[in-house]
């Protein structure tokens, strides 16, 4: 996977609102190491001519940039996000 543009920027947001900088850090080497999930990288082929209608913020341009690749892409964004439609809510254990 790479590890410049939108999808980055996403992972690490997500990262980044964990309790602690340790537990994002043990949980991104247990994914990026383990072989339970295999990462592929999507090529961005996309504009901002593709960016939803849901899309009000500056706040929400990745989030609908990344929504809309997958989709053309035949797959789906998985977040953390609840506030991001069309995306797969990963669940988490609290």
């Amino acid at each position: 996977m790479g590890h410049d543009g939108p999808l980055a920027d996403k992972l690490c947001d997500e990262i980044l609102a964990m309790p602690s900088a340790a537990h994002a850090r043990t949980l991104l080497l247990r994914l990026k190491t383990g072989n339970s999930l295999k990462f592929t990288s999507i090529p961005d082929d996309h504009d901002v001519s593709h960016i939803p209608a849901w899309v009000k913020t500056a706040k929400q341009t990745t989030d609908g940039h990344l929504v809309q690749l997958a989709k053309a892409k035949s797959a789906i964004l998985a977040t953390l996000d609840e506030r991001i439609p069309g995306a797969f809510l990963i669940p988490t254990q609290r």
